[in-house]
């Protein structure tokens, strides 16, 4: 899987490692110390030296990006991940370096941002876009509802993964509808809801077929 992607690989790669480009540019304007986390309130609550939010943040992002790769490549039923959810896999990266360097960046540059509407506005995209992909999905041990009912059975993976998508699809939209109420404990109950169901519905197609048998 690695070699036949090989070139994605690199573009991603190269593409978590943009804002380092870009701090080492920037890095005579940066502070000593830079913010590299913040709260449900969007408020920072944590700083790192220079050093690490320009060069240790897009490596450590880097790492990770490598290891989920792999962590895929070497996966039982590896080729069974679709296209479309191996690219998810690919990009997921890139996209959260680009977006936390330039939110880090804007920062000690003195743009003023919501940092917690962007972030409740992102996943309303994330859950809507993996809604679109599940269905798509099939059987495989990296991505998609991994339970010991819809990884023994083939038609309860396609229906569970068909009933999730369709709810992430609309669970991301009412993300986004909710996001300017910036009310976290809206969006951790509407996760909950997102993540929990599927499972539910999993257990009870297990339950129903089981009896039939």
């Amino acid at each position: 899987m690695i070699k036949r992607n090989k070139w994605i690989l690199f573009v991603t790669s190269l593409v978590i490692l943009l804002p380092m480009a870009v701090g080492l540019i920037l890095w005579n304007q940066l502070p000593e110390q830079m913010p590299t986390h913040w709260g449900a309130d969007g408020q920072v609550d944590g700083y790192s030296s220079k050093l690490f939010g320009v060069l240790g943040l897009p490596a450590f992002m880097l790492g990770i990006h490598w290891l989920c790769v792999v962590l895929t490549a070497a996966a039982p039923k590896h080729n069974n991940v679709s296209g479309k959810a191996l690219h998810l896999v690919f990009w997921i990266c890139p996209a959260t370096s680009l977006i936390v360097g330039f939110i880090t960046y804007a920062q000690v540059l003195g743009l003023q941002m919501n940092v917690t509407l962007i972030m409740l506005l992102l996943m309303g995209v994330l859950f809507f876009a993996m809604g679109n992909y599940l269905p798509k999905c099939k059987q495989n041990y990296t991505v998609g509802i991994k339970l010991p009912w819809t990884l023994n059975d083939e038609a309860n993976w396609d229906s569970t993964h068909r009933f999730a998508g369709k709810l992430w699809v609309v669970g991301g939209i009412v993300m986004l509808a909710t996001a300017f109420l910036q009310n976290i404990w809206v969006f951790l109950g509407i996760v909950m809801v997102l993540s929990i169901v599927p499972m539910i519905y999993s257990y009870l197609y297990y339950r129903k077929h089981t009896s039939e048998e």
